[in-house]
């Protein structure tokens, strides 16, 4: 067996192992605003559901070179709030073009040609063409590194796209729901190749295991 220990490596190299280990992991377009009304989409792949009870979503957010602040960081920080838009395959080539560095001028989600709706709970807008798109309050924020944060959001509000949720049996329609898990490198999977296994109480295992 190959090992190696974590702090020998630099932050590049941890990272390296830890995106090509730690697979699929869920991407989303995080939108926020500034104070002044300007919207920001990133996409975030370091994120992920953290509780139902209070309902956690966590974002594990990198500032740029020189410990700058990025502007989902920044306007998290001013407005405290934010909205998770789920990728899935038809937004999987949006999400492409807001990954790229696009000057302060330039809305990189009209480059993508999406729509942003305002938010019903939060200032934050949402993209209308998410399959789903969750409004966050911010909860708390934790700076274990100069060049890091992690951001824990409540949310308070899910959207769907049409068909996607049955609110009467709390279902998420499986087979319509194509999202994309993020690899590393340019690498991205989807997820149309799953497999069921039964949950199996104590006494029944034991039952099964003596036949």
């Amino acid at each position: 067996m190959t090992s190696v220990g974590f702090p020998d490596l630099t932050p590049t190299e941890r990272y390296k192992l830890l995106c090509a280990t730690v697979v699929p992991r869920p991407i989303a377009l995080v939108t926020s605003v500034d104070p002044d009304g300007v919207a920001n989409a990133a996409p975030i792949s370091f994120y992920n559901v953290f509780s139902e009870d209070p309902a956690w979503i966590v974002l594990g957010l990198q500032h740029r070179p020189g410990r700058v602040a990025k502007d989902t960081s920044r306007n998290i920080a001013e407005t405290g709030v934010f909205v998770v838009n789920a990728v899935d395959e038809d937004l999987a080539q949006a999400m492409n073009v807001c990954a790229i560095d696009f000057p302060p001028d330039r809305d990189e989600t009209a480059e993508a040609g999406l729509t942003l709706l305002p938010g019903t709970d939060v200032a934050a807008p949402r993209i209308a063409e998410a399959p789903f798109a969750l409004e966050c309050r911010r909860v708390m924020a934790i700076a274990p590194g100069p060049g890091r944060e992690i951001v824990i959001g409540e949310v308070v509000r899910l959207h769907a796209r049409e068909g996607l949720l049955d609110l009467t049996r709390m279902r998420i329609d499986a087979e319509a729901y194509r999202p994309v898990g993020r690899l590393f490198g340019n690498g991205y999977a989807r997820q149309n190749d799953r497999f069921d296994l039964e949950r199996e109480t104590f006494a029944d295992w034991e039952a099964r295991r003596a036949r």
